[in-house]
């Protein structure tokens, strides 16, 4: 069977890595090497990284749909399966009618719900108590595709992104190795998504992170969550830039001003919001490390009555 396989960030390793174990695979696309850190000098991507250990053929185009000598490549490969799981591109119906079988794609959401760029933290962020992987099959649209096989995962009450991440990861690279299986003996049936059931997960930036604190308790507990370990929700303290990575919701009545901060502790800073109040537990001020609030408060003082804003 050959296989070529796109993919960039650390989501895509586990599925690629469970492609080379089960089928073998022909090349890997991924992005461009990118500057990073303070030296800004070039990093290469961790799908790269695992193709390089294996010696699997690497190719980067800035913009594949429109490099056609590429095109022209992978055609030549004449592959079963093109498996793409965020790879960070479009793909062309031109490259979508290349492979033998399908181009198939992993998604981190139950499809219909959370196409778009950020389906793990905008499920957490909306109250989702369940979300899970869905394999598809790629058209021209964005997650729009016919759906293949789903797996359901549970989203604990106090699961943040990064937790959720890396669930989906792992288990997403057994459903893909499942469906391709399946689509290699004609054991699965297509499923049209209905456009009805559709919610869009955008992709996110630090300028949404704020908190808004006359939120409920729950959602700020969510948005709080849904947000680590990237971009960090955040929340002006005197005028500094507070991120706050954990808190749990109080469920009491409201005692004054959303934002307030009503009383510190070991066990958290305890802030005013729209039914009762939230206690923050992990914070992180310019410059400095993420601690708790017991650790902050050892050598800081937090001032109650402050409203943050």
């Amino acid at each position: 069977m050959k296989i070529v396989f796109m993919g960039t960030p650390d989501f895509a390793v586990p599925s690629l890595q469970a492609l080379i174990d089960n089928f073998g695979v022909e090349a890997v696309f991924t992005q461009p090497d990118k500057p990073k850190g303070r030296g800004k000098s070039l990093a290469i991507s961790s799908v790269k990284e695992l193709a390089l250990k294996y010696n699997i053929k690497v190719l980067q185009p800035q913009k594949l749909r429109k490099e056609e000598d590429v095109i022209e490549a992978l055609r030549y490969m004449n592959p079963d399966f093109i498996v793409v799981v965020a790879y960070g591109q479009i793909l062309s119906k031109e490259i979508l009618e290349i492979p033998k079988y399908a181009c198939i794609n992993l998604h981190a959401s139950l499809l219909p719900k959370y196409r778009g760029a950020a389906p793990i933290n905008w499920a957490i962020i909306k109250g989702e108590e369940k979300t899970g992987n869905t394999t598809m099959l790629m058209d021209v649209g964005l997650d729009t595709g016919d759906m293949l096989l789903k797996q359901e995962v549970t989203i604990e009450k106090n699961m943040n992104t990064g937790e959720l991440h890396d669930i989906l990861m792992n288990k997403g690279a057994e459903l893909l190795v499942e469906t391709i299986n399946k689509m290699y003996e004609g054991n699965i049936k297509p499923e049209k998504q209905k456009e009805s059931d559709t919610l869009y997960a955008s992709m996110l930036n630090k300028e949404m992170a704020k908190i808004n604190w006359d939120m409920s308790s729950q959602d700020i507990h969510n948005f709080i969550r849904g947000l680590n370990p990237w971009p960090v929700a955040y929340t002006i303290y005197n005028g500094v830039v507070m991120k706050i990575y954990k808190a749990e919701p109080i469920l009491e009545e409201p005692k004054c001003k959303a934002g307030t901060i009503i009383a510190v502790s070991e066990k958290g800073i305890k802030v005013s919001c729209k039914d009762g109040a939230i206690l923050v537990k992990e914070i992180q001020f310019p410059g400095k490390k993420v601690l708790t609030v017991e650790q902050y408060t050892r050598g800081n003082v937090i001032e109650t009555g402050t409203v943050l804003t």
